[in-house]
């Protein structure tokens, strides 16, 4: 029997992995997106984990309402656990899933309970001879060059199909260090869809509907990370006063930054950042 080829995982994929984890423990939820909160909350105490995933639905809602009566083929590109291809399956569409993660690979699967295909690869690596009416990048278009997203998805689209984002993106092109960073510049991105051929169809902001999830994340890190990292030290600085004074400096040295920016990332987000949904799609091609 053949042996199966093994999958060179990179340490960044470990640590991603570590977090989907840690995620789908804290969460028990099939999605990974920030969800879309409607109506938005009056309070801290409606910042809740059941309420998060009650946001999640509505997400995939909101973007069932963005794809076309005439798709029926979707590629999901970075398609996480399987939630949104799940409900898109089930709403009769056709849906196949793609992400260079076993894990992902793994949770697609169950999740779709074996009704769709999954590519284990990257979008720009991504070969085939079947075309698509829609690609879908739900939070992981900043995972990919514009110019990839843009040529990728203009090799694999049927005439006149369409090209789904949503996602973080920076109208701040300065802002260039940071937690979200590695978000695409709107008007960059628009630039190599355009020139690719791709017309803007529909742009939603739902910076507003998406905010509360960051707000929750700092809360929860606030209420049980920081006290459990403050608890922690202080036995370490009890039993090991020479550990505790090492750990002391490698979190000045590197740690307190991140810290502080996680905390502020609302402030962050608010400043540099918004979150659209863009429908793109391709002209079609003459019929003689």
């Amino acid at each position: 029997m053949p042996k199966t080829k093994a999958i060179n995982i990179s340490p960044e994929t470990r640590y991603q992995n570590a977090a989907i984890n840690y995620y789908l423990a804290l969460t028990n939820s099939s999605y990974l997106h920030y969800g879309y909160w409607e109506p938005l909350p009056t309070s801290i105490d409606d910042l809740t984990i059941a309420k998060l995933r009650i946001a999640q639905e509505a997400y995939t809602a909101k973007l069932l309402d963005f794809i076309p009566k005439t798709v029926t083929t979707i590629l999901d590109v970075g398609c996480g656990m399987g939630g949104n291809a799940a409900y898109l399956l089930e709403r009769g569409f056709a849906v196949e899933g793609l992400a260079p993660d076993p894990l992902q690979q793994e949770q697609f699967l169950k999740r779709t309970n074996g009704q769709s295909i999954f590519h284990l690869t990257t979008f720009e690596a991504f070969k085939t001879t079947s075309c698509y009416d829609l690609i879908l990048l739900s939070e992981s278009s900043q995972y990919i060059a514009p110019v990839d997203i843009a040529q990728s998805a203009l090799s694999l689209l049927n005439s006149g199909g369409y090209l789904l984002i949503a996602d973080m993106m920076r109208h701040d092109a300065n802002y260039k260090e940071g937690i979200f960073s590695n978000c695409h510049v709107i008007t960059e991105l628009q630039t190599a869809l355009e020139e690719a051929g791709f017309i803007s169809v529909r742009t939603e902001d739902i910076s507003l509907q998406i905010a509360p999830t960051i707000d929750l994340c700092v809360d929860h890190f606030q209420r049980f990370g920081v006290s459990t990292f403050t608890y922690v030290g202080d036995l370490i600085a009890i039993a090991v006063p020479p550990l505790y004074k090492l750990l002391r400096w490698v979190y000045s040295r590197w740690g307190q930054h991140l810290v502080l920016e996680g905390l502020n990332s609302r402030q962050i987000f608010e400043k540099h950042l918004c979150y659209q949904i863009q429908l793109w799609q391709l002209p079609k091609s003459d019929q003689s």
